[in-house]
């Protein structure tokens, strides 16, 4: 059975929702505790508790006395750091280019169950887009990245439709996605891990290597405004990338 969203965080998704459309600019006033406690039917308690977590997550900003305020963006560049290898490939000379292998709108009746706990979708919406199709909720890409004309990592990539909805009409052998998504919806934090696993023989055929051969899998989560903007899975053949850092 489906769950019922709770009431409070029925109002995070409208306000956010209103964030994202660009309908409450930075540093606009938003409804009153009141109005939106009408608008909502809940008490006051229900909407303090949707704003309280709002404003720990930096998306709002309370002004005793005044009303609470989308919060001004005090960055022009992520707070994460997020590895370009573009960048890295170009910064050690060698000859870096990318391939897509494919782009794909997902709507909801595709989404499996990693997809819908990594995005926070409890449940299948069924609604059309202006066109009487079937409304995009991920857009997903699958790129190769070469360094010196060998395959160096294979990235999966979903990012939320309705977040950043141009994402899919970019040409990403010239544009590289972590780059475009920066620019369009400055990242707050994000959670990572890394692990080895054996090569399946499709991760294995974009890096040209042989079937289970190790290799590195880094995958993230990134958020702005509160919310999952995109999830990604880069491949690294085992034998040809390191991850390091200083300490």
């Amino acid at each position: 059975m489906t769950k019922t969203v709770p009431a409070y965080q029925r109002i995070k998704n409208a306000i956010l929702d209103n964030i994202h459309s660009g309908k409450w600019q930075a540093g606009n006033a938003i409804s009153t505790e009141m109005a939106l406690a009408e608008e909502f039917g809940v008490s006051r308690m229900t909407v303090n508790r949707a704003l309280k977590e709002l404003s720990e997550e930096r998306v709002l900003e309370r002004r005793q006395g005044s009303g609470t305020f989308v919060a001004q963006q005090q960055f022009n560049h992520t707070f994460v750091e997020v590895r370009n290898i573009a960048q890295d490939l170009k910064s050690a000379n060698r000859d870096y280019r990318a391939e897509v292998v494919s782009k794909r709108v997902i709507t909801a009746d595709m989404l499996d169950d990693e997809l819908r706990r990594d995005f926070g979708i409890n449940k299948v919406d069924g609604s059309l887009g202006k066109d009487g199709s079937e409304a995009s909720v991920l857009y997903e890409v699958k790129i190769i990245h070469f360094a010196d004309g060998q395959p160096i990592q294979f990235e999966e990539r979903w990012v939320d439709a309705n977040k950043v909805p141009a994402f899919i009409e970019q040409d990403f052998s010239v544009v590289n996605t972590s780059d475009y998504l920066i620019a369009k919806s400055p990242l707050e934090r994000g959670s990572y891990t890394i692990r080895a696993l054996a090569a399946p023989d499709e991760i294995a055929n974009f890096l040209q290597v042989t079937p289970q051969s190790p290799t590195l899998v880094l995958c993230r989560q990134t958020y702005s405004a509160g919310q999952v903007v995109t999830f990604v899975k880069m491949w690294h053949a085992g034998d040809r990338y390191q991850f390091s850092g200083d300490l």
